[in-house]
C-alpha cells in the first residue's frame, strides 16, 4: 500500500512529531473527512507500506530526523514557488526551501525528490516575464537535486474564490508561454517536467501529464516491480492512477495560502490546531465513544520479482 500524507495537510511542516509517534506506534486512524464518525485504523509497518509520500512546502522540521524512517522508502514532493507572503504567509523564504531541498536530496537520493511549481497564476505582481525568470533561477539550483517538475495552473474552487478574492484563471495563450519556456529551461537543467491535473495538453511542448503518483514513478523510488493496481483518480484530468490512501486532515495547514483548496478558513484552522495532540493515534482530537473503527485493508503492492536496480 501507498501512504500519502500530502493531499489535505503538511504534516512534514506542522505535524512531524505527531507523524512519528504514528510510525513509532505502528499505526494511525483517520477520519473519514465525509463521515467523521466513520474512522480507519491503517497499519504504519514496512511489511504493508511500500511508499510514504510527502507533499510539503517545509521539509525543516523533520530532516534532522528524517533516518527515523529508515525503515520505509518514502518518495517527496516540496513545492517551491516565487510567490511572497501576500500569497503564502507563512511559507518560508524560497532560499530556505531550495536548501532544503538540497538536503533531503542529498539524503534520500534525487529520485526521491520531485520539484513543485504550482499552483501558477497570473496577475500584475506574478507576470509571464517573473514567473519564466524565476523558474529558470529555481531551476539552476535545483540541478541535479531532482530529475522532475510537477507543474499545474490556478483551479478556481470556490473556497479559493472566497480566499483570493480577483484571482482569475490563466488563459490558453499565456499557458502555451510558460509551457515552452519551461520546457526548454526544464532541458538545459536535465529536470523533465510534467503536469498536475491539467485539461490543456501541453505534450506538444515536451510537457507530460502522465501523473504524479503513478507506477513508473513508485517503482523508481522503491526499486522494485510492483503489482499492476490501478484506481480511479480523485480528480478531474489527475493521472495518478495507482492506489493511495492520505492520513491528513483538511483544514489544518496554517500555512495560509490564498489559493489553497483543504482550508475553508483560517479560523477553522485555527481551531483544529488548538485540538492537535502529537500523542493522539488521530491527528485532529481524539476518538469518542461513538465513533466507528474499523481495520483498513491492507497488502503489499511489491511483486516479489527481482529489484529494478
Amino acid at each position: 500500500m501507498i501512504i500519502n500524507t500530502g493531499a489535505r495537510t503538511d504534516i512534514p511542516a506542522f505535524f512531524s512529531t505527531w507523524f512519528l509517534n504514528r510510525i513509532k506506534e505502528g499505526f494511525v486512524y483517520v477520519r473519514n473527512p465525509y463521515y467523521p464518525k466513520q474512522v480507519a485504523k491503517y497499519s504504519l509497518t514496512p511489511n504493508v507500506v511500500d511508499c510514504l509520500i510527502f507533499c510539503t512546502k517545509n521539509p525543516q522540521p523533520i530532516l534532522p530526523r528524517i533516518h527515523k524512517l529508515d525503515a520505509f522508502t518514502s518518495y517527496w514532493f516540496v513545492t517551491i514557488t516565487p510567490y511572497g507572503k501576500d500569497v503564502e504567509p507563512n511559507v518560508p523564504p524560497v532560499d530556505q526551501v531550495i536548501s532544503d531541498f538540497r538536503l533531503l536530496s542529498q539524503e534520500l537520493g534525487s529520485h526521491r525528490v520531485c520539484w513543485r511549481y504550482d499552483p501558477i497564476f497570473i496577475n500584475e505582481h506574478y507576470s509571464v516575464e517573473r514567473h519564466i525568470e524565476d523558474f529558470r533561477k529555481m531551476a539552476n539550483e535545483l540541478s541535479g537535486y531532482t530529475d522532475e517538475c510537477v507543474i499545474s495552473f490556478i483551479d478556481l474552487y470556490k473556497k479559493t474564490k472566497r480566499n483570493f478574492p480577483g484571482i482569475r484563471e490563466v488563459d490558453a495563450e499565456k499557458k502555451i508561454q510558460l509551457a515552452k519556456e519551461f520546457s526548454q529551461i526544464g532541458k538545459q537543467y536535465n529536470i523533465s517536467l510534467k503536469t498536475c491535473a491539467e485539461a490543456a495538453d501541453l505534450r506538444q511542448y515536451g510537457i507530460q501529464s502522465s501523473g504524479c503518483i503513478t507506477q513508473t514513478i513508485m517503482e523508481k523510488a522503491i526499486g522494485m516491480k510492483l503489482k499492476n493496481t490501478h484506481s480511479k483518480p480523485n480528480r478531474a484530468n489527475c493521472g495518478c492512477c495507482i492506489p493511495n490512501r492520505d492520513i491528513g486532515a483538511y483544514n489544518t495547514c496554517p500555512h495560509g495560502c490564498k489559493y489553497c483548496y483543504a482550508n475553508y478558513d483560517q479560523e477553522t484552522v485555527k481551531h483544529n490546531m488548538r485540538m492537535h495532540d502529537p500523542k493522539s493515534p488521530l491527528l485532529i482530537g481524539q476518538l469518542s465513544d461513538s465513533d466507528i473503527v474499523h481495520a483498513a485493508v491492507q497488502e503489499s503492492y511489491v511483486d516479489g520479482q527481482l529489484p529494478l536496480f
